[in-house]
């Protein structure tokens, strides 16, 4: 049975061919792929490995691709094997039709008429007609080497040169046509050659078959860059230019003590060829689209964490942003991306010749993690942003982490990010040292702090004594989560020690998704989430003061007062400072009602540590 290559591509790249041989024997890490004793014959050295589209047993030769390991291993003909694999990956086998079956012959003979043309193509480029174009590719810096090696071409004028040319070969232009190289009128009949006064860019898919071009024109025309339609062979939503080269960089074995090879996703075909030729053969790019998902998956076929670097313009960081978004759904804790970031006004071709290879290998040894880079991303142009801005931002990064299908990646991309969101926005320019890093004098006294004649405390352990606050502070969280909007900012802006610090972002991510109501219900997912033991060390080590463990209708004081209290003791010269900032903002008439609520609560915290009702030593 005659089935749709597509079909079958699609089949091969939703079927990882490491986990289905990994069901019939051990596979162990080797660089980036795998190694294991073969499975078709005997052997106590590994010489069977396994790439990411096939296998390979240097000790028999057995030789294939998942669909013939399925049929080898396990003695099924290939329309079982593509059966079995099609139920597991969710794909259902298309039946061949007549039609189907004279459209597969069609489509061969497409491949045909692609490959004719593409060797027109390469002879009019060293001819006296494709001078410019030969010149205009030398004058970007490529070697005559690198013009062979990658197929480019010269067009033609696109007035009928190609046509006559390949006519003794049986090409027509309806030929022509379905093969994405002429244009057609509303009813579908041949009008004109699609490329012409165009250098071109033969386009490959992964296992290196010619599908369509793309052409670059010469002069002010428009558009620059023309890439060939949807045929029958080419997607544009699945295929990279370049895929087939850095498939073979990515797979062949490298000198010892040699870099490894990259894959490298950048933005356009000339940035492709310039990055190959200085020594980055894992450079592919998009065709002239943001990358899809389709994409995307074809890339973590050949790379576990592929490298996304766009140009350093708005249209770069635009791009960026849509592949972030278009990934998040896809991430998984074995496939992931890593970002760099171009020099604004450069692309990788200009970098390189202005700055050389040196300069872009710099570049992608700097590439940072997704989950470091998403939150520069979601918040690019976003500055000293308002209540309302802030609300804003922070709803995004929560929707951006909720994205992310793995619900425990996505928890802690959303832990991420949170941090991220109250570091950046919730901290005054300006502002000294955080919460949490000290603020005594050197005689072990709070700075700021009046003590009454002959009542100073005895010396004590400064860093014992601010964690012993941290604690209490998140104590009091727990007892009275309903206070948590009033105080989170300030909260998420300490530096907590790690129990404690495991314990906020458990609260920050029940508070994200509203499953913060009570504090019997919050005790109960902590424990449900794995913190029974941190919760019962911040509640059990020393208990609050009755006054601030009691239930709500039954509490004696603010509990919001005594809050901010214990945490202007972390730092009362700073804790001054704020307030103070805060004061003045409300004279200016820029404070809203929320912020003189919470500014007269510190007030009034303030003036309880001013008077000394509360010693630093109680805690």
């Amino acid at each position: 049975m005659a089935l749709d290559p597509a079909f079958l591509e699609e089949l091969r790249a939703r079927t990882p061919i490491a986990s289905v041989i990994g069901r019939r024997t051990k596979l162990v890490r080797s660089g980036r792929n795998w190694k294991a004793c073969c499975p078709f014959h005997g052997e106590k050295t590994p010489s069977f490995y396994v790439y990411d589209d096939h296998f390979h047993c240097f000790g028999c030769g057995a030789h294939g691709d998942v669909i013939s390991f399925v049929m080898q291993s396990e003695g099924r003909s290939f329309p079982e094997a593509v059966a079995e694999l099609a139920g597991e990956a969710g794909l259902e086998v298309p039946r061949a039709s007549p039609r189907e079956r004279e459209a597969e012959q069609r489509a061969r003979g497409l491949s045909d008429v692609l490959d004719l043309v593409q060797a027109a193509w390469v002879r009019r480029l060293h001819a006296p007609e494709g001078r410019a174009g030969l010149a205009y590719l030398r004058g970007r810096g490529l070697s005559d080497e690198t013009i062979a090696g990658f197929g480019l071409g010269w067009s033609g004028d696109g007035r009928g040169g190609l046509l006559n040319e390949l006519a003794p070969h049986g090409v027509t232009p309806e030929m022509l046509a379905q093969a994405g190289l002429m244009r057609v009128d509303e009813d579908g009949r041949p009008k004109g050659e699609l490329f012409f006064n165009r250098v071109t860019f033969p386009i490959r898919d992964r296992r290196g078959s010619l599908v369509s071009f793309g052409g670059r024109i010469l002069g002010d025309g428009q558009p620059k860059y023309l890439n060939g339609p949807e045929t029958a062979l080419f997607s544009k939503r699945r295929t990279l230019f370049g895929m087939d080269r850095a498939r073979a960089a990515l797979r062949t074995a490298r000198p010892r003590g040699a870099p490894p090879v990259e894959l490298v996703v950048v933005e356009g075909y000339m940035d492709v060829i310039a990055l190959h030729q200085a020594g980055f053969p894992g450079a592919v790019a998009p065709l002239g689209t943001a990358l899809t998902s389709e994409q995307m998956e074809a890339l973590w076929q050949m790379a576990a964490a592929p490298i996304l670097c766009f140009d350093g313009d708005g249209a770069g960081q635009r791009a960026a942003v849509k592949a972030a978004e278009t990934a998040l759904p896809l991430l998984d804790i074995n496939r992931t991306l890593r970002f760099c970031a171009l020099p604004e006004g450069e692309d990788p071709d200009s970098l390189l010749r202005g700055q050389g290879s040196g300069a872009v290998a710099a570049l992608l040894e700097g590439a940072r993690p997704i989950g470091h880079v998403l939150f520069d991303l979601l918040t690019q142009g976003v500055r000293d942003p308002g209540p309302e801005q802030r609300a804003a931002v922070r709803r995004r990064l929560v929707e951006a982490a909720a994205l992310i299908a793995d619900k425990g990646l996505a928890a802690e991309y959303r832990s991420t990010l949170l941090d991220r969101f109250f570091e950046t926005y919730r901290r005054r320019p300006g502002q000294g040292k955080r919460a949490g890093q000290g603020g005594q004098r050197g005689d072990g006294r709070q700075a700021g702090v009046s003590w009454p004649a002959g009542s100073a405390p005895a010396p004590f352990d400064e860093a014992a004594a601010a964690q012993e606050r941290m604690r209490i502070l998140t104590a009091i969280l727990l007892r009275h989560p309903h206070i948590l909007p009033e105080v989170e900012d300030a909260y998420c802006r300490l530096d907590l020690p790690p129990a404690l610090a495991r314990v906020r972002a458990a609260v920050m991510d029940l508070a994200a998704s509203g499953d913060l109501t009570d504090a019997k219900a919050l005790d109960r997912r902590l424990d449900e989430g794995g913190l029974a033991e941190e919760r019962m060390a911040v509640v059990a080590a020393r208990p609050l003061p009755m006054s601030l463990s009691a239930p709500d209708d039954l509490m004696a004081v603010d509990v919001v007062q005594e809050w901010w209290h214990f945490f202007a003791l972390l730092n009362v010269r700073q804790f001054g400072e704020d307030i103070r900032l805060d004061t003045e903002s409300l004279c200016a008439g820029t404070l809203d009602a929320r912020s003189w609520a919470s500014l007269r609560t510190r007030l009034l915290a303030w003036e309880a540590l001013r008077r000394g009702d509360l010693t630093p030593g109680e805690g």
